[in-house]
């Protein structure tokens, strides 16, 4: 049966898993380049600790149907298509990674930094030749955590016209047809394992011998 369904739908699954791909892609990109260094800056400013990191909190507990429907009459990010799902997965991404920089930087060793500082460091070679290295291993779990995230939200993105595998599932409920259920949900279950084994297999070998 599992062969049937992926031989029935099979160039279908394929240009419906490169939408997936591609919007989960671009989310993390542009979530990543935000939430590092967002999370930088609650590590050297603890009265924006708080409000970055609730808001990232709270923007979590939304439900992603209902964030996709209040984006919709958004001028700019809103609408139907990839942009407001887009910014959705923008938004899910930011906690692990934001709170997985924080961690990280915050759980180096306070003697590792005391003796940079007798070396004559500044703050910044500090960060980015010390904490951002030992850090290292955190800040990319909290990116795998947040691309693993992205795959699954990414599939109600087909709700407001985005594309992915999630068109097959919501097609599937609509026709009660467990086959085009299993046509999105089983592809999008396996890239985001691949996902998480490649990101952990990166991760391995970044932080090999620095921890």
């Amino acid at each position: 049966m599992n062969d049937f369904f992926l031989i029935k739908y099979g160039s279908e699954i394929i240009e419906r898993s490169i939408e997936h791909l591609v919007l989960v892609i671009i989310a993390i990109g542009i979530a990543t380049v935000i939430g590092i260094p967002l999370g930088i800056l609650i590590t050297r400013n603890k009265a924006l600790r708080q409000p970055i990191l609730g808001v990232a909190n709270i923007l979590q507990t939304i439900p992603s149907l209902a964030l996709l429907g209040l984006l919709i009459p958004v001028p700019i990010i809103g609408g139907i298509g990839p942009v407001p799902a887009i910014f959705s997965l923008i938004l899910y991404a930011f906690l692990p990674i934001i709170r997985n920089t924080y961690t990280g930087i915050m759980n180096v060793n306070p003697s590792i930094r005391e003796a940079g500082r007798g070396m004559g460091m500044t703050d910044r070679e500090l960060l980015f030749q010390v904490e951002i290295p030992l850090a290292l291993g955190v800040i990319l779990a909290g990116v795998r955590v947040a691309i693993v995230i992205g795959i699954g939200i990414a599939t109600i993105a087909a709700a407001i016209g985005a594309g992915g595998l999630g068109v097959f599932i919501f097609r599937g409920i609509a026709l009660v047809n467990n086959q085009l259920i299993l046509a999105g949900a089983v592809p999008a279950a396996f890239m985001a394992l691949i996902a998480d084994l490649a990101i952990g297999a990166l991760e391995r070998n970044l932080t090999k011998g620095k921890s």
